[in-house]
């Protein structure tokens, strides 16, 4: 089986075949302490992300990917930054290579009661600000999490 691939700032990453697309990231907080998922179709922790769909606004895409990716229902989120740097590329194993734009929200839900996994994601979990420099994820997502454990505070405009 194929597995997806990210790359940022990498000059082995392959050429994109479709147009760029827009992506949301939730970065949802307990206790000081971040909810990732873990993949199913590579190897790696992810923030709760996941692309916008053409009739949908930004706000719309971020509730529908917390949702779909956690069973959560956001109460409320703000912006945190976009991330759009043309090296930011994902390529699927369907064999579509994108370049990846990303509009993330720090996202407060109504309750944690119903956390649960979907069919993209073997796991979820909250990693502390300690262990996130550690974990293995999305080379596209890494500038993300510098970014929040930098301490600059939002908005980041890339």
């Amino acid at each position: 089986m194929r597995r997806s691939r990210f790359y940022y700032r990498d000059p082995d990453a392959p050429e994109p075949n479709r147009p760029r697309v827009l992506g949301v990231a939730a970065l949802i907080r307990r206790d000081g302490a971040l909810l990732l998922e873990r993949r199913a179709d590579a190897p790696l922790w992810s923030l709760i992300a996941g692309f916008v769909e053409d009739a949908e606004s930004l706000p719309d895409a971020l509730v529908r990917e917390v949702r779909e990716e956690t069973g959560l229902q956001v109460a409320s989120f703000g912006f945190f930054g976009h991330f759009t740097d043309p090296t930011r590329i994902g390529a699927y194993p369907d064999g579509n290579v994108y370049r990846v734009a990303s509009f993330v929200y720090e996202v407060d839900v109504a309750s944690f009661d119903g956390l649960r996994p979907s069919e993209e994601s073997d796991e979820l979990r909250f990693f502390g600000p300690h262990e996130l420099p550690g974990v293995d994820m999305p080379a596209t997502q890494r500038p993300v999490i510098e970014r929040l454990l930098g301490g600059s505070g939002p908005p980041h405009l890339e």
